[in-house]
């Protein structure tokens, strides 16, 4: 940018400060648009009607003219009829002002008026188009590319028409600020029969490229005066190429606080801690005692266990020293269960002595609701105090959270009953669980029963430590292969460091999943009261997710779904997403091919078919069911022949992944627990689930399972999600989760330059 726009921008921010305003002259706003790359209409500005006699409109291109309302008070002038065209000779330009000055009235003060060449373009869908960047607290500037004109918020809201946004951090990585193969991208750029692309891909690439850079700049919370917002709406391509007709300068208002730093190196002493102290402990039960209780039937040893209680020598075998001062060493986690309000003294406590390199703060009350702000800002102090210290203080995870449960650290700080939660004492999964809501996360917990986490981490109000913070950290364990993230609201910035690590983890052939809370004014209000944090833009966190590589999941339930796929099929590959399926239903078998979400249906060979004639000729059933895919088998196929007919879809060396659909009201399946009134033993060896069980175990493809019924086959259910079965109540929501699992290695290689 020129250094004379650039002082006359510094200038104009200033000035809209000092007078209270927000938004910049337009003429600013144009003039950076042609400081970007593109064109913009040639135009004089005048203070009225009386000065249009001094106007060489000779100078003006073109026989038409567009005439604009000046305001600093008004962001879009057409709303109030502040806009008119005209011929270009004086009469016609003197009425147009004065139509101006007589609609808008005394709505709005008028400084003056804008006058224009008209630039001529064609008509129709995606003529116009929107180019904008705006400041996030999430994530920084976000650029946006959108359908514009007068229509632009009514179409952004429909689906297909939302606007494409990027992050500042895309270009670097991808080689390119647009995803080429976003519907709208396309829409803009790609030829259609016998017409041009409406704007060249490069061109339109490198201009993106250019606001973002922009606004990195302008929009920085260094700079005393900032932009939070620019827009040029609309951009239509000309006869003189891409040419902004109008633009928008909007100057940001409040400052943003952006944290320290922090010492994220020190999380390797809270996940995997040598040494814990508690407080908070009482003879009685309480939180503290239970948390003590979770940390031992954990496995932590004893003897690096202490307890912060004056008056006691000992509890549940675990020494006790009266103050965090007192500790004979300095511990690498100290969990505060104790009232909000002591909150600050301890962690004071404990900065000073240096007696912890890390803290869980468990409480609530610490910003959460009214009243409680003054001890959060305390403890805000604290912390960042402790950053200028040697060492930089310790790392503070919390308030108002369960804290964590860590397999590698061989503890738990969770405050949920064992016999309450029951943790598969299986093999760990290769899953992080980080959630903003302890809620949230032992109640995955407990419904995902095959999935015993590596780690689970709650970190509340995000005090210190962020999302950000701990995936960005955990990216390098490679005994996680799957990040399942549920987050009410980032910390100012928090979103880029999220955005980095769900890069690298994509990159790397791994998953991160995210649901993201609080998308609405009510939701937003309802995390405030519970963890202190405010909703961001669900558009923007969803587009700049995916577009990371990570997955965003719409409700709980398909959260749930895709955590239980991808960490059942981690290590496995979908190959080509030919798929095998089967089922004793026929409309299951219809709705699999209705629903395949992008994979297709495999080709049986010969010998399949011919394996699968066999079975159904031995079970009487080959006049009603044929060898085919989606396969029918009927309700009268047994327990073996079913699990025979699976197995031998699974073999065929045309199938790379597979769903087994059981709908287990038939009488030929064993599919209920045993008791009285009939002989059925779903625990028997025989039975469809043990079978299930069995090719489970001794396949290496991919395959999900479908049981759906009502809540008495529920242990049937049960058995095989146990066993590590991914299993699934409705074909649908199976076929949904076994897709988007197939789907991400294209995914990655597309998104690669």
């Amino acid at each position: 940018m020129r250094g004379g726009l650039e002082l006359e921008l510094a200038g104009a921010l200033a000035a809209a400060s000092e007078a209270g305003r927000e938004l910049l002259p337009e003429r600013l706003g144009l003039a950076v648009a042609g400081a970007l790359g593109l064109r913009v209409p040639f135009s004089r500005e005048l203070e009225s009607a009386s000065e249009v006699a001094q106007l060489d409109l000779s100078a003006f291109p073109g026989d038409r003219l567009v005439v604009k309302m000046i305001s600093s008070q008004v962001a879009h002038k057409s709303d109030l009829g502040g806009v008119a065209f005209c011929a270009s000779d004086a009469t016609a330009l003197e009425r147009a002002i004065d139509s101006i000055r007589r609609r808008v009235g005394t709505r709005a003060p008028i400084e003056g008026y804008s006058v224009a060449e008209r630039i001529e373009c064609g008509g129709g869908p995606g003529e116009e188009i929107l180019i904008a960047a705006h400041w996030t607290d999430d994530f920084g500037p976000v650029a946006v590319l959108g359908l514009g004109g007068l229509e632009v918020e009514r179409l952004s809201a429909e689906d297909g028409l939302a606007p494409v946004l990027s992050n500042w951090a895309n270009p670097a990585t991808t080689g390119r600020a647009l995803p080429a193969g976003h519907p709208l991208v396309r829409f803009l750029t790609e030829p259609y029969r016998a017409r041009r692309g409406r704007f060249e891909l490069d061109a339109l690439d490198e201009l993106i490229s250019r606001l973002l850079a922009f606004a990195e700049d302008w929009m920085s919370p260094e700079r005393a005066h900032r932009i939070a917002e620019i827009e040029f709406n609309p951009v239509v391509m000309s006869a003189k190429g891409p040419t902004a007709l109008d633009a928008l300068v909007r100057r940001a208002t409040r400052s943003v606080d952006i944290a320290p730093r922090r010492p994220t190196r020190k999380l390797e002493h809270l996940l995997r801690p040598s040494s814990i102290a508690v407080a908070g402990v009482s003879r009685q039960q309480n939180i503290g005692r239970l948390i003590l209780a979770n940390i031992l039937r954990q496995g932590f040893d004893r003897k690096r266990l202490w307890v912060v209680k004056a008056g006691t020598q000992e509890i549940d075998g675990c020494r006790c020293v009266p103050s965090f001062g007192e500790l004979p060493e300095t511990v690498d986690l100290a969990v505060l269960a104790v009232a909000a309000a002591r909150l600050p003294d301890l962690v004071e406590e404990i900065v000073s002595a240096n007696r912890a390199v890390s803290l869980i703060l468990i409480p609530g009350g610490v910003g959460e609701r009214s009243g409680t702000e003054t001890v959060a800002k305390r403890l805000e102090m604290i912390i960042r105090d402790a950053r200028h210290r040697p060492g930089e203080g310790p790392i503070v995870n919390g308030g108002n959270c369960l804290g964590v449960r860590s397999l590698p650290g061989r503890f738990d700080t969770l405050f949920i009953p064992g016999h309450k939660l029951d943790f598969n004492v299986g093999k760990p999964a290769p899953l992080a669980l980080l959630s903003q809501s302890g809620a949230f996360a032992v109640a995955r917990a407990s419904k995902l029963v095959s999935i015993d986490p590596r780690y689970v981490v709650t970190f509340g109000n995000q005090i210190d430590l962020t999302l950000g913070d701990y995936l960005d950290f955990l990216a390098h364990d490679p005994e996680i292969s799957v990040f399942a993230c549920y987050l009410e609201g980032f910390r100012p910035l928090d979103g880029r460091r999220f955005l980095r690590a769900v890069r690298e983890i994509s990159d790397s052939g791994r998953t991160v999943i995210l649901y993201r809370a609080a998308r609405t004014s009510a939701g937003a209000l309802a995390a405030a009261s519970h963890t202190a944090s405010i909703a961001g833009s669900y558009r923007v966190t969803r587009d700049l997710t995916e577009r990371a590589g990570g997955l965003v999941a719409d409700t709980i339930e398909e959260f749930d779904d895709l955590v239980r796929t991808f960490c059942a099929l981690a290590g496995k590959r979908p190959g080509a997403g030919r798929l095998g399926a089967v089922s004793n239903a026929g409309f299951e078998a219809v709705a699999i091919a209705d629903n395949l979400n992008g994979l297709e249906l495999a080709t049986l060979t010969g010998g399949t078919r011919t394996e699968l004639a066999k079975v159904f000729r031995n079970a009487s059933l080959e006049s009603i069911v044929a060898p085919g895919n989606p396969l029918d088998v009927t309700p009268m196929l047994g327990d073996t022949a079913f699990a025979t007919t699976a197995a031998a879809i699974l073999k065929d060396e045309n199938v790379d992944l597979a769903i087994v659909g059981c709908v287990p009201l038939t009488g030929a399946l064993e599919t209920l627990p045993a008791a009285d009134g009939h002989s059925e033993d779903l625990d028997d060896a025989g039975a469809i689930g043990s079978l299930l069980i069995e090719l489970w175990r001794t396949t290496a493809k991919p395959w999900v399972a479908v049981i759906d019924g009502g809540s008495l086959y529920d242990p049937l259910a049960c058995k095989l999600d146990r066993a590590g079965v991914p299993t699934f109540r409705t074909v649908d929501r199976a076929l949904a989760a076994l897709a988007a699992w197939a789907r991400l290695p294209v995914r990655y290689a597309s998104r690669r330059p």
